[in-house]
């Protein structure tokens, strides 16, 4: 599939003043004040991440409500329950509010609870309610769910249960009766940075209550793994708080990470420094995999065990977890890839909608979105949960989804979610319709360009500009993440040395010159351009810097993305 580039301009004045007070490449320079940092001192805080910058916590809305609810539960020695959603933020989240208040109100008063995905769904349950009722439970401290949970919650507190909600997620108009609600999104919330996951609330909670009782740092930034974990896995914006956050964290994970994070690294065979693309994809996805196919409440036993061989115990049961989710992933797509390929209908929609009885509802999300990357274009895949058909939904860049979801809401028994991703349920008599409304809505309402991927570039580069010295300021600009992704760069009048050829029947190893200076690259699943490279053209090539370690040595190498016969640029 084609895709459009799109190249990034940065202001030239801002770009040489900047130049001049960091004495750095003028093209890094360009990357720095697109994304914002456009003095030295924004540079300093971006290279330099200092824990001492973190936000009062006491400047969130509710925060000093949520903190004196939390002491007079310690006082008259009432039982706190921690309750978190499934996915990675929620149960770091938990572990980490668990962890920290079993040190200063101790067992039997404090305990944890994670719904069940299947039994109980997403977010706060009438289960866990009653389950908190049952055990006497006077107090639930929600994280990374709640904010739309007015019902339940109203429930809670008609039976004598107290709520406080440390959330992320965007509030509706109408908000949950609880005793503090704890989310920077809030219009009334005059917090100053507004992209914290649901960890990160629960951290600054965590935060006012050690100042509160004169708790030192070092019993709450011990928990800065996991935080940063939940960040990264929950693709919140590398900025402010959450840069800070996740680059100290990193430093933990690559130092003196908790047992459970340490058992999750070996497990994952990772033997050099982890970055943040290692936890989004080798140990978030057996985080995530406890809740997908069994029952996240494990995932919480790993990272609050202190008994490294036990904390082994616990990440091999996630392991095993992600193998078996990796297999129900895999053959669910391969399956679906087989529908797509052989029907004109669907191949030629501006959306797919796919259903399954037999699909595992734990995957779905995932395949609607590999059938997204593929087809590019707005996704739903639906599987049979009981009597209910339940699915996914995943979107394409630049697309509202959720309203498209919305618009099919006759259809509907429920339906949440945000811009690029959502979850729908209906009954199975509704799939044809619901199949054929979203398929107009999606035809009248997307423009043709976001049908075709838009590779973002931060800036053109001469292959002469490329040495160590850049590399390592490169290096520097991690944590990456959305709103400071790895730079992605643009070379011109590329010639092929002879030496590119296709490997492992699907990449291509690249070789290739431009003046005087010559570049090896990898270019993963791009076997299909190679005929480009055959026509012995000049080439535009689209790639990001790495390294590349072979026989003890270590050498550049581009990781290419998209190539084209050279064209004049627009």
């Amino acid at each position: 599939m084609n895709k459009r580039w799109n190249i990034l301009t940065s202001d030239p004045v801002k770009t040489t003043a900047l130049q001049q007070s960091l004495n750095i490449n003028s093209d890094l320079c360009k990357i720095l004040v697109q994304r914002g940092i456009d003095d030295f001192t924004k540079a300093k805080a971006f290279f330099r991440p200092q824990l001492a910058d973190l936000h009062d916590p006491f400047l969130m809305k509710d925060m000093y409500k949520a903190v004196q609810r939390i002491i007079t539960a310690f006082d008259q020695k009432e039982k706190i329950l921690v309750y978190g959603d499934y996915d990675v933020d929620g149960t770091t989240a938990v572990a980490c509010m668990y962890q920290f208040l079993s040190k200063i109100h101790s067992d039997p008063y404090v305990e944890f609870y994670i719904p069940h995905r299947y039994r109980e769904g997403y977010g706060i349950s009438k289960a866990g309610i009653d389950f908190a009722a049952e055990n006497n439970f006077t107090l639930i401290i929600s994280l990374d769910c709640g904010i739309k949970s007015v019902e339940l919650i109203g429930y809670a507190k008609t039976i004598g249960i107290d709520f406080i909600i440390c959330d992320h997620h965007l509030p509706d108009a109408v908000l949950p009766d609880a005793i503090a609600i704890l989310n920077p999104k809030q219009t009334d919330c005059n917090y100053p940075y507004k992209e914290l996951c649901g960890c990160g609330v629960g951290f600054k909670l965590i935060t006012a209550l050690a100042q509160r009782f004169s708790i030192g740092e070092e019993c709450y930034f011990c928990y800065l793994d996991l935080v940063a974990t939940a960040i990264a896995a929950d693709i919140v914006p590398m900025t402010g708080e959450n840069r800070i956050l996740a680059f100290h964290g990193l430093q933990q994970i690559n130092s003196h990470p908790s047992p459970g994070i340490k058992a999750l690294i070996k497990l994952g065979g990772i033997q050099k420094q982890l970055n943040i693309n290692n936890v989004v994809f080798v140990i978030a996805p057996r985080i995530n995999a406890a809740g997908r196919m069994d029952d996240a409440k494990k995932a919480v036993q790993l990272f609050i065990e202190k008994d490294t061989l036990k904390a082994l115990e616990f990440a091999e049961m996630l392991h095993s977890d992600n193998s078996d989710r990796k297999e129900a992933d895999s053959s669910i797509t391969e399956e679906a890839l087989a529908v797509i390929d052989n029907d004109t209908i669907l191949i030629n929609r501006k959306s797919t909608v796919l259903y399954k009885a037999h699909w595992h509802k734990g995957v779905v999300g995932i395949v609607a979105s590999r059938l997204t990357e593929k087809y590019y274009r707005p996704t739903v895949v639906l599987t049979l949960s009981g009597d209910i058909v339940t699915g996914s939904a995943r979107s394409v860049a630049g697309f509202n989804l959720y309203e498209a979801v919305h618009a099919c809401r006759e259809y509907l028994l429920g339906y949440g979610g945000h811009f690029a991703a959502a979850g729908l349920s209906m009954l199975p008599g509704n799939v044809d319709a619901f199949t054929s409304k979203f398929e107009a809505e999606v035809a009248a309402t997307i423009p043709d360009h976001l049908l075709v991927p838009e590779i973002i570039i931060d800036s053109e580069l001469s292959f002469k500009t490329i040495n160590n010295t850049f590399y390592k300021i490169i290096c520097q600009m991690e944590p990456f993440g959305p709103s400071n992704m790895r730079p992605v760069f643009l070379a011109t009048g590329m010639m092929d040395t002879g030496y590119t050829k296709i490997v492992k029947d699907l990449h291509i190893r690249f070789v290739v010159k431009q003046d005087d200076t010559t570049f090896t690259g990898i270019g993963f699943n791009m076997a299909g351009k190679f005929p480009l490279v055959e026509m012995k053209k000049p080439l535009d090539i689209v790639f990001t810097i790495d390294e590349n370690e072979w026989n003890g040595e270590t050498q550049l190498q581009l990781k290419v993305i998209d190539i084209r016969l050279s064209e004049p640029f627009s």
